[in-house]
């Protein structure tokens, strides 16, 4: 995983008003991955309501509010597609739910007598993209869910999130994720995110139209 993959990460946590704490700053290559190096980050919700419901299983900024505290495993496999074939053949995508791990993961939040269980822990998955068509769509997230992911975030609606909130007129200096895409917003080298929405298509589409 690159830097850029777990700061875009970071920053999507951040800016929707979570604790983030990463698990490790090294590289793991030669040996396998002990249990706490399995966890990419681990998000923390102090706004968290105790009556809230458990959040959707596709994450947008709009179920951040459901999730109290997660461990997060980052997947920037940006050429590639979770399809249920991809899943089969990469068991590492799972690792991160290893029961040691979950147990390794209880000791970097804040105890709570009433959460023995580990119930409010959500685990999460960020990855690129998942299967467009059907079955394979399907196949995909019943895998993931098989596997115990709680919840998935795309890169895409990441993404999507950041550019929405960025100001061109603010300077992000403490964050060369945020003023890069600041940089690429003021010189309109990224397209307006609300064009792609289909009423923002369908209100141009009339605006073209001749009276």
């Amino acid at each position: 995983m690159s830097a850029i993959d777990e700061g875009i990460v970071r920053e999507y946590f951040e800016q929707n008003g979570f604790l983030v704490r990463q698990a490790r700053k090294y590289q793991v290559s030669a040996r396998r991955k002990h249990a706490e190096e399995e966890i990419d980050l681990m998000v923390f919700n102090p706004s968290w309501d105790r009556t809230a419901r458990k959040p959707d299983f596709f994450l947008f900024s709009n179920e951040l509010p459901f999730v109290q505290k997660a461990i997060v495993a980052v997947k920037g496999w940006h050429t590639g597609v979770f399809s249920p074939t991809m899943l089969k053949s990469s068991p590492e995508i799972f690792s991160f739910l290893q029961k040691n791990v979950l147990k390794e993961a209880a000791r970097f939040f804040p105890s709570d007598p009433a959460d023995d269980a580990g119930e409010t822990l959500t685990k999460i998955l960020v990855l690129p993209s998942l299967p467009t068509a059907e079955p394979f769509r399907s196949q995909s997230v019943e895998m993931l869910k098989q596997a115990g992911v709680d919840a998935i975030i795309s890169f895409r609606a990441m993404l999507l999130d950041l550019l929405e909130k960025i100001e061109i007129n603010q300077n992000y200096s403490k964050s060369d994720t945020l003023q890069v895409m600041r940089l690429l917003k003021n010189y309109d080298l990224l397209k307006d995110t609300q064009l792609n929405l289909p009423a923002a298509r369908e209100g141009a589409a009339r605006k073209a139209r001749p009276q």
